[in-house]
C-alpha cells in the first residue's frame, strides 16, 4: 500500500512538472491541433450540467489553463473551483480570469485529482475535460469526484476516443502517432509531452470500459456522447 501511495505521488509530480513545461503553449497548442473543434466540444460538455442544475456549485477537476471553467461561468454558477497540480498552468487561468474580471465567480486552487482536497458533497456538479487519461488511478480519480459532490448530482467527463471507422481511423492513428508529436515539439519544445498525449489518448479505457469504471466509481444513469466521429466523448453520470 505505501509502495503504491509512493509510485502514484511520483506519478503525479512528473505529470505536473510535465504540464509546468509546456503551460506557455498550452491553449494555443490545444486549439491548433484539434482545428478549434476542442472549444465546441467544451460547450456541450457544459450543457449537460446546465440541463440537469441551477445556479449549480461546481468542481473542475485537472483544470489547466481554465478553459472549460471560464465556458461553465456562462451558466450563472453560484461558483467554480478549478483544482490542478501544475502550478504554471494555474498561473495562466488566473490571468484569464482577472481579464474576464471572472474572479468573483471562479477561483482555482493547486490540488491532486485523486485526493481532492475538499469536503464531502461540496459541489453539485464535478466537470474534467482531458484530465482522467492522466489520472493514475481513474478509478480512484473518479470516486473522489463523487464524494465532493451531492447525492444527485452529476459528473461529466470529456475525453479524447478513437473513431470507429477504418479509413477515419487509420487517419487519425497517423496525425496522433506522428503528426501530433512533430507539431508539439516545433511548437513547444516538448516533444515527449505530446508523445506521451499520443500514448495516453491509445492507452485510455473507453466505451464500455469507462462506463465499467464510472458505475465502480458510485455513478448511475451513465450516457455516453460520442462527437465528431468519435474522436471525442462526454461521459455523463449522477451520484446515487
Amino acid at each position: 500500500m505505501k509502495e503504491r501511495k509512493e509510485r502514484e505521488e511520483a506519478d503525479e509530480k512528473g505529470t505536473g512538472r510535465m504540464f509546468d513545461s509546456i503551460a506557455w503553449r498550452y491553449d494555443f497548442l490545444n486549439h491548433l491541433l484539434s482545428f478549434g473543434i476542442d472549444r465546441s466540444w467544451r460547450r456541450r460538455a457544459v450543457r449537460e450540467i446546465s440541463k440537469r442544475c441551477i445556479n449549480p456549485r461546481i468542481i473542475d477537476v485537472a483544470s489547466g489553463t481554465g478553459d472549460l471553467a471560464i465556458e461553465a461561468s456562462r451558466m450563472s454558477p453560484s461558483g467554480i473551483t478549478g483544482i490542478d497540480i501544475s502550478e504554471k498552468m494555474l498561473e495562466i487561468a488566473r490571468k484569464k480570469i482577472a481579464d474576464k474580471k471572472l474572479d468573483s465567480v471562479i477561483q482555482f486552487v493547486k490540488c491532486e485529482s485523486e485526493n481532492i482536497c475538499f469536503e464531502d458533497e461540496s459541489f453539485d456538479a464535478a466537470m474534467v475535460a482531458f484530465g482522467v487519461r492522466n489520472f493514475s488511478d481513474p478509478l480512484k480519480g473518479l470516486s473522489e469526484m463523487r464524494r465532493v459532490i451531492r447525492e444527485g448530482g452529476i459528473v461529466v467527463v470529456l475525453e479524447f476516443s478513437r473513431p470507429h471507422g477504418t479509413i477515419f481511423k487509420h487517419f487519425y492513428n497517423i496525425y496522433f502517432r506522428y503528426l501530433l508529436p512533430f507539431i508539439g515539439s516545433l511548437f513547444s519544445g516538448h516533444k515527449e509531452a505530446y508523445r506521451y498525449l499520443n500514448e495516453s489518448v491509445m492507452n485510455f479505457p473507453e466505451n464500455g470500459e469507462f462506463i465499467g469504471i464510472m458505475t465502480s466509481a458510485g455513478f448511475s444513469g451513465i450516457s455516453q456522447t460520442r462527437m465528431t466521429g468519435g474522436i471525442a466523448s462526454i461521459y455523463t453520470g449522477v451520484r446515487k
